[in-house]
């Protein structure tokens, strides 16, 4: 029989590989840890947190002073399927991020202090349903093809943030778009803005609180909702001519004029060479009589 000396460091060990293998073996600092869930709300965290158990599926980090997501660590989590970043100090470049996060689904990003969107923001998660990033103020720019590669996006919130545009077809060409949060933002509704405007009347998207979605600038146009905007803006860029217009008529009308003063020039020489030309001819048939 095996001393129960030997016994006893086996079973630890093999107990220890379990509860590692099981990710319950460590919890950040300040965090509650159930199965498959980190939570770390209201922590005042400085930098995202260590000691996450790797097969994490949801980590809650809100209402902290995480100013900055490192892409190495985040990627350890490769199952991390819900991701809650609100209320933090999250800002300026998030590029490359969340390359390692592929099975990202839901991500929260509202409340914190991002500046602008590119395509390679979020270009990695393909598999993103649901993603909030209203309440940013000093958002002011999503490119074109910012979410070209999200195409099972069904839930997009960029309400309260400091938009002035957007391009239609960074949401048109989102076929699974269901809901799209665009309130409070600070639109300028001109010309160039009206082709989304008229995407929004036309399309089966739900745009939540409609009635705070409204024009900032022209003076003209503020607080206007945005189908009385498409009306108006329909009648001031379709029926009313700008300033290159006159210009474009005033050269086509000179053309007009000049060929019609041209033509009519010639027609004259033309008929005093006929008339010219008949008088010799009567002039020569009274002289052979």
């Amino acid at each position: 029989m095996s001393p129960p000396s030997r016994r006893q460091p086996l079973s630890l060990v093999f107990l220890l590989g379990m509860g590692m293998s099981s990710g319950n073996i460590s919890c950040p600092r300040g965090c509650s840890c159930r199965y498959l869930e980190v939570n770390c709300t209201g922590q005042q965290l400085q930098e995202f947190p260590a000691a996450i158990p790797l097969d994490t599926r949801q980590l809650i980090l809100a209402a902290n002073n995480v100013s900055y997501l490192p892409a190495l660590e985040l990627s350890f989590l490769a199952d991390l399927v819900y991701l809650d970043c609100q209320k933090n100090l999250l800002g300026d470049d998030l590029d490359f991020t969340f390359i390692g996060v592929a099975k990202l689904v839901y991500l929260d990003l509202s409340f914190n202090n991002l500046t602008q969107v590119t395509f390679s923001t979020f270009s990695q998660l393909l598999s993103l349903v649901v993603l909030k990033i209203s309440d940013n103020p000093n958002l002011v720019a999503i490119e074109k093809d910012a979410f070209a590669n999200n195409t099972w996006l069904r839930h997009l919130d960029v309400s309260r943030t400091g938009l002035t545009f957007l391009d239609t077809s960074t949401v048109r060409d989102l076929p699974n778009l269901r809901l799209l949060g665009l309130s409070d933002n600070l639109w300028h509704c001109n010309c160039s803005f009206l082709d989304f405007i008229t995407w929004m009347t036309e399309s089966n998207v739900h745009f939540p609180d409609a009635d705070n979605i409204t024009c900032y600038t022209p003076e003209a146009l503020r607080a206007l909702k945005m189908p009385a905007a498409d009306v108006q803006l329909h009648f001031n860029c379709l029926t009313q001519l700008h300033n290159q217009d006159y210009i474009f008529l005033c050269f086509i009308g000179f053309c007009i004029f000049f060929a019609g003063t041209v033509a009519a020039w010639l027609a004259g020489v033309c008929a005093v060479i006929y008339q010219v030309h008949t008088s010799k001819g009567e002039e020569d048939e009274e002289e052979d009589a």
